[in-house]
């Protein structure tokens, strides 16, 4: 063999022996990466499971209390209405407000028809308005606006109070000094007695005070009697501000008949 042959021969051998103790190459992940993996993959799955479980149980949790919340509110005997509280009368009793509210004992506060008791409640002629409330557990409260008299009237039934909104409420058995008296034919139409309400709820008490009589012919025809005998012609609720003022300038100078129908024209003879 030469020695070329036996070089190449050596240098073959080198290299075989260099190969032979690498390493071999890589395939893939070994076993405790895996494992690694694998475990990190359940940890994980096992997270997400429990946060469904927690959510569906808070979400039971949220139903059930609804649900007793309203049995509580709603069916139970726990929040019944028991007791009725009323306030803001002066002359009507408290006895009379509740006869009239009717308000259905036993029931759960949250099912009364507030409105329908509101309703029953301002059915009586001399309340204004009425506000109904629940106050729990077991208490309705009404809160009574009665109506205020300005005058009173008698229209065959006897003296009965009239408000500012001509309203027709209450007797009484004598004609109390300090409210005049509306003087109307049986047939005048509604609309005129509340615009005769709203003319002597409008005066200032300084001419209120000198009104003895209120005659109602018409919407537009109203007029006012003093307790000296002089006439106002006042016309309708228009403008009773303005006619108020000039009539109180009128008041000073002398005549018998004073017209402030239109405040703007007013005249006196």
């Amino acid at each position: 063999m030469s020695m070329r042959d036996r070089l190449r021969r050596r240098k073959h051998d080198e290299i075989t022996e260099a190969e032979s103790q690498a390493p071999p190459p890589s395939t893939g992940p070994d076993e405790e990466t895996v494992r690694i993996a694998r475990k990190d993959f359940r940890r994980r799955r096992n997270a997400g499971r429990w946060r469904k479980l927690r959510l569906a149980l808070l979400a039971l949790l949220v139903v059930g209390a609804v649900a007793a919340s309203v049995w509580v509110v709603f069916f139970s005997s726990l929040v019944t209405a028991e007791d009725v509280s009323v306030t803001g009368t002066t002359t009507l009793g408290d006895g009379r407000i509740e006869r009239a509210a009717d308000v259905p004992t036993g029931t759960p506060l949250a099912r009364l028809d507030l409105d329908a008791i509101r309703k029953r409640v301002e059915d009586i002629a001399s309340v204004r308005d009425a506000e109904v409330s629940r106050s729990w557990p077991h208490t309705v409260h009404i809160d009574v606006t009665e109506r205020t008299p300005i005058a009173v009237i008698n229209q065959g039934n006897g003296l009965q109070a009239l408000d500012d909104q001509g309203v027709l409420f209450g007797h009484y058995a004598a004609r109390p000094k300090r409210l005049p008296l509306v003087i109307a034919p049986p047939d005048t139409a509604d609309e005129a007695l509340v615009e005769g309400g709203r003319v002597i709820g409008s005066l200032p008490a300084g001419i209120a005070s000198r009104v003895d009589t209120v005659e109602v012919s018409s919407v537009d025809k109203i007029q006012l009697v003093l307790g000296n005998g002089r006439r106002v012609l006042w016309g309708s609720s228009d403008d009773s501000g303005q006619k108020a003022e000039v009539l109180a300038v009128l008041l000073r100078r002398p005549g018998q008949q004073i017209d402030v129908s239109v405040p703007a024209r007013p005249t006196t003879r």
